[in-house]
């Protein structure tokens, strides 16, 4: 935005429609959506309350802040949730940081298929999250089934900083818990109704195709060793030693690793493995269950 652009007097529409197409000269993929946030974030307003404002004029020290949120999502590729602080997952609000991947919408795919292997919206289920992150999944679904108790894990302690508030902020603490380490070592000896995880599933080989917004998200939370598939081999071959008789596991993954991840499962001691598909079509998460004891 030139200075006298930036001086003119400007209203919300028309900061709205400049921003909408600043960003899509830019090659950002949501110039409208990103556009509406972050200005509803510099003037303190729901993002629905623009829509009824189109026509009021922006002060000089709300443009001035805006203005510098859209410099940093169009110059350094900034993902709108950290600018903001927070995303919208499941109808939650959640907190996020550069320490935590920002939730996506194709991870509510697995949130949807795993609630609809539980049934009884009254069971008191034990469940564990692996790599949580933000708690987006195990707060989603402790907010879904109201007798659930979690267990859910992460590497790093900066993440389950950001899920524990995550947790009190929806009156979710007394029934998740945050545990810090690897894969199944922290839950060692415990057994569970159901597991679920969103693991590192992308290969360090494809960084380069990443879309540039990723190279701020936590490394470790995204890439995995064996082509992305390193912590999904492990989920496959280590999972039913933590599982009930008759529990399920539920994993988000690349659609190309679906095939190799079925025939894991096989090979783990599952069955009914199902593959359960994004709003784009394609697979975005396998679920399983473990055989149940012969009576």
């Amino acid at each position: 935005m030139s200075e006298a652009a930036a001086e003119k007097r400007w209203t919300v529409l028309e900061l709205l429609n400049w921003t909408k197409g600043y960003f899509a000269e830019k090659g950002i993929e949501s110039p409208r959506l990103d556009a509406e946030v972050l200005l509803a974030h510099a003037l303190g307003i729901e993002r629905l309350r623009l829509y009824l404002d189109f026509e009021k004029p922006v002060a000089a020290a709300e443009r001035t802040a805006f203005r510098e949120l859209v410099k940093r999502r169009a110059e350094e590729r900034i993902p709108v949730a950290y600018l903001v602080g927070e995303k919208e997952f499941w109808s939650l609000t959640l907190s996020v940081s550069p320490d935590v991947l920002v939730p996506r919408p194709d991870t509510e795919v697995l949130v949807e298929a795993m609630l609809s292997r539980f049934g009884d919206i009254e069971a008191e289920l034990r469940g564990f999250d692996l790599g949580t992150g933000s708690g987006a999944i195990a707060l989603a679904l402790a907010s879904e089934r109201p007798k659930a108790r979690i267990v859910a894990t992460d590497r790093s302690e900066a993440a389950l900083e950001v899920a524990r508030g995550n947790a009190d902020r929806h009156g979710l603490a007394d029934r998740v818990r945050f545990v810090a380490g690897d894969a199944f070592e922290p839950v060692a000896g415990e057994r569970f109704d159901f597991i679920v995880s969103n693991p590192p599933y992308v290969s360090p080989a494809d960084e380069a195709k990443l879309a540039p917004e990723l190279a701020h998200e936590p490394r470790a939370a995204l890439f995995a060793d064996a082509d992305g598939t390193a912590l999904l081999r492990t989920i496959a071959a280590e999972a039913a030693s933590f599982l009930e008789p008759g529990g399920w596991l539920g994993v988000e993954l690349a659609p190309e690793q679906a095939g190799f991840m079925t025939d894991a499962l096989d090979e783990g001691g599952f069955e009914s493995v199902e593959a359960h598909r994004d709003l784009g079509g394609r697979v975005r998460a396998l679920t399983a269950r473990l055989a149940p004891e012969e009576e």
